[in-house]
């Protein structure tokens, strides 16, 4: 059955929870570091409350009743960016779909998205490490270019 890319419903909200669990996951796996707290139930609300709020939206790449992965986009704005633009918080792709084209119909429609939202650009953040250079090639082959910097942050 093809891959279909649907916008999420507040119904889905529970595979979208359980998907960033896989994937942070996955991260951590990597990293050998407990890098992120992780709870289902908080996930799972604050994905229903984005989506109800518009703040955030999520593409889902169904195969039938399945979900083989999904992408998040959420609006940002900046002065260096020339105005609004789209960030890529969350892009994950099930490890038994990949390499399957499954990730770069997620990134083509969140493209689309982000041009029928006037944005003026997209943004993703990869962890320059070695272990995340196959992600980093996925995104170059979806027409990203790396721009410098590291991502950082500061917990409060």
């Amino acid at each position: 059955m093809p891959i279909q890319i649907t916008t999420a419903q507040p119904s889905d909200a529970p595979a979208i929870a359980r998907l960033v669990g896989d994937l942070l996951q996955e991260i951590m796996a990597n990293i050998k570091t407990q890098a992120f707290v992780f709870s289902l139930a908080e996930t799972e609300a604050r994905t229903l409350a984005w989506m109800r709020d518009g703040s955030y939206t999520v593409l889902l790449a169904r195969d039938g009743e399945c979900v083989a992965g999904f992408v998040a986009l959420a609006e940002c704005r900046a002065l260096y960016a020339e105005g609004r633009f789209g960030v890529i918080p969350e892009l994950y792709v099930r490890p038994d779909r990949r390499s399957q084209g499954v990730g770069g119909a997620l990134v083509d429609e969140a493209k689309r998205v982000a041009r029928s939202n006037g944005w003026a650009r997209l943004e993703v953040t990869t962890p320059p490490l070695p272990q995340f250079e196959r992600t980093l090639a996925f995104y170059e082959r979806q027409g990203f270019s790396v721009s410098g910097g590291r991502k950082m942050k500061l917990s409060l």
